[in-house]
């Protein structure tokens, strides 16, 4: 009889771990269900450390760019990127009214619940930064064990401060050209592109502007409507609905450790993470020299290092 039990407890044993290694293998990229529609994900790596979901910026923009540089992460534990609605290989409704910060966040909290993340690390960057802060603030979540702000933005008034000191050290032809074209609000002109571009060249990727990603090939575009509807028509003029966004007299509140990224040449200024350093608990900067916003492209060697470093020091607690 002890034996017929035994036997049972096993058989019904190996049945669940193999019902949760199936899970697993059907949690490696999927979809799930958020207001709107349906947002696409991807999980990389299997290693046993906690898992790291990644917040791609915009908004309107797309995991896919990140990847090669953040996937240096999964050695150690599982790595996972999603694209926000309307972007990327998610679904794409044309509805104004889903383009909230409060429906962003909502996004996170599906996530969790879809791949049973109940303890994890949360890299936000650029835009992402934004959600994951109003993430931090508003809900409160549990089971955050750090928190990564990478290159972020989560003050438009700073952040315009600091474009404003970028855009002055820019040639005097190119600068004249921006605050023409701004002030009659032109924003297409190609003269205005073309010194736009010149900004983005020293301050968005410096690897190559315009970047393209290889492993983008495959991806849906990120989009535009979202991008102009909830910022502007460039990194340094907001015009849309963050326009007066800030939660930094919030960052205080956040009680899981902080790590503040930034590229050397950052639109996100290093001075200004030093800033929200000292605005924070239990916070630590790391700037990533000769690179600019987008630090994973640049030197993605280098921000693999630094956040490994964060995250084992975190989890060795």
């Amino acid at each position: 009889m002890n034996k017929i039990k035994s036997t049972g407890l096993v058989v019904s044993l190996l049945f669940f771990v193999g019902l949760a290694s199936c899970r697993r293998e059907m949690q490696q990229e999927g979809y799930v269900a958020v207001e709107g529609g349906n947002i696409w994900y991807t999980t990389v790596g299997k290693g046993g450390g906690t898992p790291l979901l990644i917040l791609h910026g915009g908004p309107g923009g797309r995991s896919c760019g990140m990847i090669p540089g953040f996937s240096r992460l999964s050695a150690e534990r599982p790595v996972i990127f999603y694209d926000q609605l309307g972007s990327g290989n998610s679904d794409r409704p044309n509805d104004t009214t889903l383009w909230t910060t409060g429906r962003f966040v909502n996004e996170i909290d599906a996530l969790r619940k879809a791949l049973d993340l109940e303890e994890l690390h949360i890299l936000g960057h650029s835009c992402g930064s934004t959600f994951l802060i109003e993430y931090l603030v508003t809900k409160k979540p549990k089971g955050v064990r750090s928190v990564i702000f990478s290159s972020p933005m989560i003050s438009t008034p700073d952040w315009i401060a600091d474009a404003r000191k970028l855009l002055a050290e820019l040639p005097a032809h190119v600068r004249d050209t921006l605050y023409k074209y701004e002030a009659l609000k032109e924003y297409t002109a190609p003269a205005y592109q073309a010194a736009t571009d010149s900004f983005y060249a020293r301050h968005l990727v410096r690897r190559e502007w315009p970047y393209k990603s290889p492993a983008c090939a495959n991806y849906g575009p990120s989009n535009d409507s979202i991008y102009n509807y909830m910022w502007g028509p460039t990194e340094f003029t907001a015009t849309g609905t963050l326009l007066d966004f800030d939660r930094t007299d919030k960052l205080q509140e956040i009680e899981a450790p902080i790590l503040f990224m930034a590229g050397e040449y950052d639109e996100a200024r290093p001075e200004t993470m030093y800033r929200y350093q000292n605005m924070a608990k239990n916070a630590t900067v790391e700037i990533i020299e000769n690179a600019a916003h987008s630090t994973m492209v640049d030197q993605p060697e280098k921000v693999a290092e630094v956040i490994n470093r964060f995250l084992k020091q975190v989890e060795s607690h």
